[in-house]
């Protein structure tokens, strides 16, 4: 054997199939914790507890344990691959933009959808965050225990708890899962039950299940390794022995230790002596591992020593790191080991990878903060979809820094800062305050989005509104026969409105040849001997007119006009259509073709 063939040999043995990752997504309520809960709960129950070993923010359930719960639904012969690794981050919903080395974190993903509730924002924000992230993923149709007359059978295969139903339930069950499979194909989506797909490559599994009662759950675990030995077996092989690479989850206090990194390690081996290199809000952080934390097996899980130091751990796990200078570390940011290569590329590697999630920004817009990274690429997305430019984009909570820049911009609209899943500091918020710039916080994408289009909106409405408020109107109104009160100074008459809104202060003019003429200014409006600032088409009322004569300048019966000043009916004719009534449309066609009659771009 040659020496290239005994090396070649060698870096093989070293490669092994990792844990895929799995990530679990929908609405709020739809049962995504309570069927962690239950995979967790299961795993438990159906192993001895130090089988089943709860990482930092993941479970880790092996094959044997599967095959276990899932009964004769897995051979454990059938399949190479060591398990599954639920990732358990709550109030991440778009946790699949998290990255490893440009993609999206997790292998595979888990979408829950309530068999009443059906699709709601989120589920479809999920639906868009999997197709963004080519995340291949199944349907978990949850509550089916909630279908009237359903009978539960805990914890079995959700074809055998069916055929233990009666017609009507079974009817139900199968009437909303082709709801979802409906909304599914909405979304461009080609689904069915996961037993009649053929290639779950072209097509989405639904798997009708109930995290309540297990039902379906040995379903759900099956078509995961399924999925993962077919599609996801050669991504899977690592050089386990190799330096760890990384994503952080969440940056956390911890007593004793400090700033902690809770990190999902999808490559190669960290050990408790390893150099790291982190992503920081300024530059990369280079700092030594100080101690790898682990909780203690589920059923210890309630004990107060409530970690355990480990020497090393292997992907795919997650960790909780502890190591100096992790101030500027953040959730979402590459985590890579040094180890036996050079430390500037490894720093250089960091950077790229921060660099590909950066959220391009304009030199006018709204400053956004999210909690993580992939957060705030979720909310950058979001705001691209919805037309809104960003000018500052980072993670962390709001500080004065970002208030100072939201006030500087030359856009009301954008004196803005969008929080998504963080906090605002109290010196920020009284800055806010005293500065005029608006606060938007919510934790979930499309609400947050919401309520700032809401804004908008109602900024929009309010300026128009102050717009009409300052600019004639146009109206046509006759003068009543026998509704003469006084001749002159000034000259009250009644009136019917017949086109538009008549306001006070409008000057009057009479159509005499094709040109207008003015004849005096409102300087009152009476309705019913009430003073009023205004009426409407089809309203009678009397107003007093300062300057002319009635019997000389007007007679009862005329028709006359409130006068547009060329630049006001431009506005209205350009710029308002959308903001007057129809009868106002109605007085301005007309006295903008009387004006036009005379000089064609009067107007214009």
């Amino acid at each position: 054997m040659s020496d290239t063939d005994a090396t070649s040999e060698a870096g093989e043995l070293q490669r092994t199939l990792r844990t895929p990752i799995v990530a679990v997504l929908g609405h709020v309520d739809h049962g995504k914790t309570s069927l962690l809960d239950r995979v967790r709960g299961s795993a438990v129950t159906a192993e001895e507890a130090g089988a089943i070993t709860q990482h930092i923010g993941a479970t880790a359930v092996p094959l044997d344990v599967i095959s276990e719960l899932a009964g004769r639904l897995v051979d454990p012969d059938d399949f190479d691959l060591p398990g599954l690794l639920f990732i358990d981050t709550p109030g991440h919903h778009s946790f699949t933009t998290l990255r490893s080395r440009g993609g999206a974190l997790a292998d595979i993903a888990i979408l829950v959808v309530d068999i009443t509730d059906g699709f709601q924002p989120q589920t479809i924000e999920s639906l868009d965050v999997l197709r963004r992230t080519q995340t291949p993923f199944v349907v978990a149709a949850n509550k089916i225990d909630t279908i009237p007359g359903w009978n539960p059978q805990a914890e079995t295969p959700i074809r055998e708890s069916r055929e233990a139903q009666s017609d009507r339930a079974t009817s139900r069950l199968d009437e909303r899962l082709y709801e979802i499979i409906g909304d599914l194909s909405d979304h461009s989506f080609s689904a069915d039950m996961y037993w009649r797909v053929g290639n779950f490559g072209d097509n989405v599994g639904v798997v009708p299940l109930s995290a309540e009662t297990g039902e379906g759950v040995p379903d759900l675990l099956t078509v995961l390794m399924g999925l993962s030995q077919r599609y996801l077996k050669d991504e899977m092989a690592i050089d386990v022995a190799g330096p760890g690479a990384g994503t952080v989850l969440e940056v956390t206090d911890e007593k004793g230790f400090g700033k902690t990194l809770d990190i999902v390690l999808y490559d190669g081996t960290v050990t408790d002596d390893d150099t790291i290199v982190v992503g920081g809000s300024r530059e990369p952080i280079v700092t030594d591992v100080r101690a790898l934390l682990q909780p203690r097996p589920l059923a210890e899980i309630r004990t107060e020593r409530r970690f355990e130091r480990v020497d090393s751990v292997k992907a795919a796990a997650g960790v909780k790191i502890a190591a100096p200078d992790l101030g500027d570390a953040m959730a979402g940011a590459p985590v890579r080991v040094i180890r036996d290569r050079e430390r500037e590329s490894v720093i250089e590697a960091v950077q790229a990878e921060l660099a590909d999630i950066e959220v391009s920004t304009a030199d006018e817009g709204v400053v956004v903060k999210a909690d993580t990274l992939g957060s705030l690429e979720a909310v950058a997305d979001a705001l691209e979809d919805a037309e809104v430019p960003v000018v500052r984009a980072e993670v962390g909570a709001v500080a004065p820094r970002d208030v100072r820049v939201a006030e500087t911009a030359n856009e009301p609209d954008h004196r803005v800062i969008l929080a998504f899943a963080t906090d605002t500091l109290d010196d920020a918020s009284r800055l806010a305050d005293q500065e005029d710039v608006d606060i938007f916080a919510n934790d979930v994408i499309y609400r947050l989005i919401e309520e700032y289009e809401e804004f908008v909106e109602e900024r929009a409405s309010a300026q128009q509104d102050a717009v009409l408020d300052n600019i004639a109107r146009p109206a046509r109104f006759r003068i009543l026969e026998d509704h003469v009160f006084r001749q002159s100074n000034p000259a009250v008459v009644g009136v019917e409105v017949l086109s538009g809104t008549l306001k006070r202060n409008a000057r009057v003019v009479d159509f005499e040849n094709r040109k207008p003429k003015r004849v005096g200014q409102i300087k009152g409006i009476q309705e019913q001997g009430e003073d009023v600032d205004q009426a409407r088409s089809g309203e009678r009322v009397s107003v007093a007119i300062d300057g002319p004569t009635v019997g000389r300048q007007i007679d009862e019966g005329d028709t006359v006009w409130s006068e547009l000043p060329e630049k006001h009916a431009k506005v209205l004719e350009q710029e308002l259509t959308d903001d007057i009534p129809a009868d106002e449309l109605e007085a301005l066609s007309m006295y903008l073709d009387k004006r036009r009659q005379r000089d064609p771009f009067w107007g214009k």
